[in-house]
């Protein structure tokens, strides 16, 4: 075997009393939607105002329940709808593992449109000042998967940086998990926090929410090329990973929301 990077065998359970365990996989969720939320109300408030940040507080409920619901149903139908239709009370055991991001992200935009609606809030330029802070929960989800030693790479022989997972066999891998934090985490939220500071962009509705979407689909499908793809799923259209194929309509719908905001010439 060629030379691989240990994994660092970090224990999942950051703290375990009795039946009570906190796990780092559920410590990245509250980091997430905290930093998130605490950045949120500042964004919101910037010119052109579109909300306060009493009402980014009372939106951090409906979106956390958004990501939970959302990522788990999202989970149950795009990557096991076999064993669920056999197991269906299973579906919403959380604790059992199994988030979608596809599907997080599909409850968040419901979650997003149904509070702006009550709140009489306009959505699209709320969603593009929440965009912004989206790729800090994505970050910390990130690395709880590389804590957990889950969702590894393709097998690597021979790049210097591979890793043998614990669950993966003895073949060094990619760490997938840390090219897609970096990606979807740190790029993705310096790309969009860059862009929020221009008062010109910021007024350009759907236009952050546009970058994020594409971005982000452009992030996955690239981090895609080096994950080994789910066991139960393989590789489908042509070749393409589900998260690939999920990733597509957001860059489209992206590209659409950026093109559509685009400043009209003056003559």
């Amino acid at each position: 075997m060629l030379f691989a990077i240990p994994f660092p065998m970090i224990d999942p359970v950051l703290i375990q009393v009795g039946p009570l365990a906190i796990r780092w996989y559920a410590l990245a969720y509250i980091a997430g939607i905290v930093i998130g939320w605490r950045l949120a109300r500042g964004l919101v408030q910037r010119t052109p105002a579109v909300a306060t940040a009493e009402q980014v507080d009372d939106y951090v409920t409906w979106v956390t329940l958004g990501i939970i619901l959302g990522g788990r149903l999202g989970y149950v139908l795009f990557y096991r709808p076999g064993y669920y239709i056999t197991a269906p009370w299973e579906a919403l055991a959380v604790w059992h593992g199994g988030m979608s991001f596809h599907g997080g992200a599909l409850g968040v935009i419901i979650a997003t449109y149904v509070y702006c609606r009550r709140t009489a809030i306009d959505w699209v330029a709320f969603g593009d000042r929440i965009v912004c802070v989206v790729p800090v929960g994505l970050f910390f989800g990130r690395i709880a998967n590389f804590i957990n030693g889950e969702l590894w790479g393709r097998v690597a022989p021979d790049v210097p940086w591979a890793m043998v997972f614990p669950t993966g066999g003895p073949e060094p891998r990619h760490p997938s998990q840390l090219y897609q934090a970096g990606m979807e985490g740190i790029c993705l939220f310096v790309l969009l926090m860059s862009l929020a500071s221009s008062e010109r962009l910021r007024a350009r509705r759907g236009f952050l929410a546009g970058v994020f979407l594409a971005g982000y689909g452009v992030a996955r499908i690239i981090g895609e090329f080096f994950r080994q793809p789910d066991a139960h799923l393989g590789f489908l259209f042509a070749g393409a990973t589900m998260g690939q194929l999920l990733s597509l309509p957001m860059i489209l719908v992206g590209a659409w929301l950026i093109l559509r905001t685009k400043p009209q010439s003056h003559a």
